[in-house]
């Protein structure tokens, strides 16, 4: 366990900020971890007194039943802030976990709107004749190009301390309730951003107009049916559709380097001997010589996701479909997440009503305001068995 009585030391004598530096720098680097406190320790080892303060918990000590209240001389400032940290730290290990694949698959906008237009410039198609000597260079035109995000959400909960969880140590019980609130805001921003990528939701709005992200026909078409993820040629096939995916102002193709390959948990094995085979054997028909070359595929990124796999499902899809779905592209151009504040942290303050109605000492509230965008969806190819 952590040793609450050097830590009261350090903050005695290095200050508030700077032991909160050390100490976020130490959980960084896996020097201490949330579970190896004790928020009772922790209680009666930075609060002055803390073991008559802890004991005034118990109704048949006889102590003063506001535990924070300041006219008291109770000084719980240290307490407080390291709790906080350490719940922080929890929120903040499930909201980041690994399964949330698309979360680290697109960038994070940070915006101050709800929902914005963001202007692009569109640029007029133009030849690039020879200039003659002496004769003036022509100007070149731009077009209005915008694309519209959707409004942003509030999300959030609270972890409260009750008394009981003090008195009784009950520490385990703090952490997972911050660990499960973490987890139940990083997972509706990864299914959110999931309901995007496979198509369940589309808001697309490109100069005032919806869209839905994959098109079958004109103005792109950026969906490969009956192109199961079994060899080259299967990527191969979805490359192709980005060949004829064209710039809308100037009719030229869109200047794209796909490097990421999103499959389901069935297909995770697949997905890498085709993609990262150091060889290939082609053979045509069963008379021609069978050629051996070089992967053709170069590199490529390879992601699965198990939350993908049952978001297709819960969008109507069979199962046995749904397993071979597979998308390829660039997602940080193709998806983002518009944020107005990332996930944040905040303490209640001192003498709160839920004190005296509800034993709880203190709570922690963890908010987080974005939504999840399309930017360009000719920038990803969906493809299905």
């Amino acid at each position: 366990m952590i040793k609450a009585r050097e830590l009261k030391r350090r903050y005695d004598l290095t200050g508030p900020r700077q032991t909160m530096l050390e100490l976020t720098e130490a959980i960084g680097q896996g020097q201490v971890r949330a579970e190896d406190f004790s928020i009772r320790d922790l209680a009666e080892g930075l609060v002055p007194d803390g073991h008559e303060w802890v004991r005034t918990m118990d109704p048949r000590s006889g102590g003063s039943v506001n535990l924070l209240e300041a006219g008291d001389g109770v000084d719980v400032t240290a307490f407080l802030n390291i709790t906080s940290q350490f719940i922080y730290t929890k929120i903040m290990e499930a909201y980041t976990q690994e399964a949330f694949v698309v979360s680290k698959l697109v960038d994070t906008v940070p915006t101050r709107l709800d929902g914005e237009k963001i202007p692009g410039i569109a640029r007029l198609e133009a030849q690039a004749d020879g200039i003659a000597p002496g004769m003036p260079y022509p100007n070149l035109g731009f077009g209005e190009d915008y694309i519209e995000t959707p409004s942003t959400t509030k999300r959030g909960f609270i972890v409260p301390v009750t008394k009981e969880a003090i008195f009784f140590d009950r520490t385990h019980l703090v952490l997972s309730r911050a660990s499960e609130v973490g987890e139940l805001l990083g997972l509706n921003k990864e299914k959110r951003l999931l309901d995007l990528v496979i198509g369940a939701t589309n808001n697309y709005k490109w100069l005032g107009t919806s869209y839905n992200t994959y098109q079958t026909a004109a103005p792109w078409v950026n969906v490969k049916t009956g192109n199961e993820l079994v060899d080259w040629t299967n990527v191969d096939a979805a490359e192709q559709l980005f060949n004829d995916i064209l710039d809308p102002n100037t009719g030229e193709p869109v200047l794209l380097q796909a490097n990421t390959v999103l499959v389901m948990p069935a297909y995770r094995h697949a997905a890498h001997r085709v993609l990262n085979a150091l060889e290939i054997r082609f053979n045509p028909s069963a008379t021609a010589t069978t050629t051996l070359a070089a992967n053709p595929l170069g590199n490529y990124r390879v992601e699965e996701s198990g939350l993908a796999y049952r978001r297709i499902v819960a969008s109507g899809q069979a199962p046995a479909d749904a397993k071979k779905w597979w998308f390829l592209g660039d997602f940080k151009k193709a998806f983002a997440y518009m944020e107005n504040w990332p996930i944040t942290v905040t303490q209640s303050a001192q003498n709160s009503d839920a004190e005296f109605s509800q034993d709880i000492v203190v709570r922690f509230k963890a908010s987080e305001r974005g939504a999840a965008a399309v930017l360009n969806p000719r920038y990803v190819v969906k493809n299905t068995g």
